[in-house]
């Protein structure tokens, strides 16, 4: 008989034998220090079948930037069942019982990536963001000066070392710029120690991660983080320049990292698979077609408060609409409320007037952040007018200045 329960400090061996035969990984010379000291037991529903546990669910307690703000989130991880115990409902129980957990302790949606796209629908969840990613033969693009003014430059310095060493000054750009940009999530030293680690499984063949900084005098405004891959042809070099993530806090600090990872000896292409869906090179290249763009899909979001949750973004122009949500999984949490919002306050709080739109929590969350214009879902049926002209003024309310981006698989 399986059962469920909440997790211990001692599970964590067992969760994570299970997760990774889940996954199809192979474990051999892998160490797992930093995932550990991420693992909140408190937070893990474990579904166990005598002392075998056979299903989990995880939660890592962070900090979400949502347009004009900052909220406690639930962000999803590990979801795993054996395979000796699929379809027997262990999934939806965990998961259910997971978003009640979230919501109980007073945060306001819950967060996670997709491993298969299909299945999180259904639990409410929705595509809150998109991500690029980008293949691009650096022979063929750069940096085209017309496009800026080459005097931003001027006083900017590059410092390039081995990650480790930049740790403090790579930080300190991530959280200036994070507070304003949606789709960031809050790093404590743990989450440092992850995104740094550099084991040799981390490396998928490529070299030791390193950092490149930029510096306004003393002060540093930009960072990429990447890694070299070796590789000669016969026609001579052929190496490979692979992008993990890059921040900055200013225009100029944007196009000085580019055009240094665009023009590294011995390499001939760049690539970047967690690029924001408004990547600013897009503008700045003299061939966009040579980026070798391509789309995927990025956060989901589940709302599970949705006073809290609306009330704590900001929007990008004055809106007073009703809104009816359904929520057919957790009907407690859906409902009608009157939001009032603009770019510097908002308010949300249930009512009893008609409803100017209907739509379901999974719709709300894809619209939630600013990466969907709530005219494609209405275009796709997945909003319902019930006031005519609510669409049209509704909608721009719910962009914002930049595209939300998540620069990490939790």
């Amino acid at each position: 008989m399986v059962t469920f329960r909440t997790g211990v400090e001692g599970d964590y061996d067992e969760v994570n034998q299970l997760v990774q035969r889940a996954f199809l990984n192979d474990t051999q010379g892998r160490e797992w220090a930093e995932e550990q000291a991420l693992f909140e037991p408190d937070r893990s529903v474990l579904a166990v079948d005598g002392d075998q546990v056979v299903g989990h669910v995880g939660t890592f307690t962070r900090d979400l930037t949502v347009p004009g703000g900052v909220l406690a989130a639930g962000y999803v991880t590990v979801v795993a069942v054996a395979g000796t115990h699929r379809r027997r409902g262990l999934a939806s129980a965990m998961l259910t019982r997971q978003l009640r957990e979230i919501r109980d302790r007073g945060e306001a949606l819950a967060l996670l990536w997709a491993s298969e796209a299909g299945i999180y629908g259904r639990y409410g969840y929705g595509l809150a963001s998109r991500r690029l990613r980008f293949e691009i033969d650096r022979r063929e693009v750069r940096i085209d000066g017309s496009r800026f003014d080459k005097s931003r430059l001027d006083g900017l310095r590059l410092r390039a070392a081995p990650a480790a060493v930049h740790r403090a000054r790579v930080a300190e750009v991530y959280e200036r710029v994070r507070p304003s940009r949606p789709g960031f999530a809050s790093r404590d030293d743990r989450w440092w120690d992850y995104r740094l680690a550099d084991q040799a499984w981390h490396r998928g063949g490529a070299g030791p991660l390193q950092a490149v900084v930029c510096f306004d005098g003393d002060t540093p405004v930009g960072y990429a983080l990447y890694r070299f891959r070796s590789n000669w042809n016969d026609s001579g070099p052929n190496g490979e320049v692979g992008v993990m993530e890059t921040v900055t806090a200013t225009p100029a600090a944007y196009t000085m990292l580019w055009d240094f990872l665009l023009n590294v000896d011995l390499t001939r292409t760049v690539g970047m698979w967690l690029g924001a869906i408004d990547e600013p090179l897009q503008y700045l290249v003299n061939d966009v077609r040579r980026l070798g763009m391509g789309m995927g899909d990025g956060l989901w979001a589940r709302l599970l408060d949705v006073p809290a949750a609306l009330a704590g973004r900001r929007y990008a122009t004055e809106v007073d609409v009703v809104l009816e949500v359904v929520d057919e999984l957790l009907p407690g949490c859906g409902g009608v409320f009157r939001l009032r919002g603009g770019p510097d306050h908002a308010t949300c709080e249930p009512t009893a007037d008609a409803a100017d739109l209907r739509l379901d929590t999974s719709a709300l969350a894809a619209v939630y952040l600013g990466g969907n214009s709530l005219g494609s879902l209405a275009a796709a049926g997945r909003v319902a007018e019930l006031r005519p002209g609510a669409v049209a003024t509704t909608a721009p309310a719910f962009t914002w200045t930049r595209a939300p981006h998540a620069l990490e698989i939790f």
